[in-house]
């Protein structure tokens, strides 16, 4: 199986950098069939129309002391998940979350900016990075991006999709960014959806979530698959890791993303130990090529992929960090 999804991967990522629409991965009946499904899902999945919490600011505090090191810059970019919809409180928006355990490693305040838009689909993120450089003062130092359940949803060509998001990895590397993709999550994880949108919600999302892999480290970013991380535990604890709408995640299903990024943040700013940047068997980690990477980490959630050399690529399985808890992610300074 994975050895398919490497070679649809790599197919749907060099239609991408030849600028390719995309290929087609259904017929047109299961088109047809999938879109009636997905009809249905959404009546009972509804949807969250509250506005995401404001998270910017500075986070911290402890350590404004350092200040003779400037705050880290972390950048936020995507859809609703990279927006933290679905929860009512700052503090447990996935960026805040991040920011907060990025502070606590680098013993330093991070200042968060967050573009990201809920509905927003990977044509959106050229407007999005825009609009982050446009801020005062230097880029970030490393940006997040969770991108693609909506391209999914909205028939988005896959080949389009890995492009746009391809080029906006490359845009923000040369402005200086470290850049780290949450990639596409796993949609067949979804409590309300039925077969067999199940099954082709998860096989899209998959699919479309090892080529965003290929595309992201093409361009010198990491990924860490969100997909099947989220899947086993949110069809365990549905009610724990689900917000009320059923669709997005609640702040204990955040948590649980953000502990998966945070080793893959701070390996991105060389905050990790060297010696953990090496595979290691014991873990199953290796350096392959780079489709069959971006195949088994879309298999297995919070899976990093980076660049090693050539068209080879190291996928890790860091080990997940404890979050900061709720006082001290509260000990943070100009953060909404």
């Amino acid at each position: 199986m994975s050895m398919s999804r490497a070679r649809v991967a790599r197919r749907i990522a060099a239609a991408a950098a030849y600028g390719g629409g995309g290929i087609g991965l259904l017929g047109g009946a299961a088109v047809g069939l999938l879109l009636t499904e997905v009809r249905l899902a959404k009546r009972v999945v509804g949807g969250a129309n509250d506005a995401p919490p404001c998270a910017d600011g500075r986070y911290g505090a402890s350590f404004v002391h350092r200040l003779h090191q400037p705050p880290l810059r972390l950048g936020f970019l995507g859809d609703s998940t990279a927006a933290g919809q679905g929860v009512h409180r700052p503090r447990q928006t996935p960026g805040a979350l991040l920011a907060t355990g990025l502070a606590a490693v680098a013993e330093r305040p991070v200042t968060l900016r967050n573009v990201a838009v809920p509905g927003a689909q990977s044509d959106d993120l050229e407007r999005q990075t825009t609009r982050l450089l446009a801020d005062p003062g230097p880029a970030p130092d490393v940006c997040v991006i969770m991108i693609g359940a909506n391209d999914v949803t909205h028939r988005m060509p896959p080949a389009r999709s890995v492009r746009l998001l391809s080029e906006t990895v490359r845009r923000l590397r040369e402005a200086g960014c470290e850049v780290v993709v949450g990639t596409c999550p796993d949609l067949g994880t979804i409590e309300p959806v039925y077969q067999p949108l199940r099954w082709v919600a998860r096989r899209l999302s998959r699919q479309l979530a090892a080529a965003q892999t290929i595309g992201v480290v093409e361009q010198g970013g990491r990924t860490v698959s969100l997909g099947d991380l989220l899947g086993p535990e949110f069809a365990a604890n549905p009610r724990e890791l689900f917000g009320p709408d059923n669709y997005h995640p609640s702040a204990e299903g955040y948590a649980t993303a953000a502990m998966a990024v945070l080793p893959t943040l701070c390996a991105a700013l060389g905050l990790w130990p060297a010696e953990e940047e090496h595979p290691d068997e014991a873990r199953r980690e290796g350096i392959l090529p780079v489709a069959r990477a971006a195949a088994q980490a879309a298999a297995e959630g919070g899976t990093e992929v980076t660049g090693a050399r050539g068209r080879w690529a190291l996928l890790k399985h860091r080990k997940r960090r404890r979050l900061p808890s709720d006082a001290e992610a509260a000990a943070r300074t100009g953060a909404g």
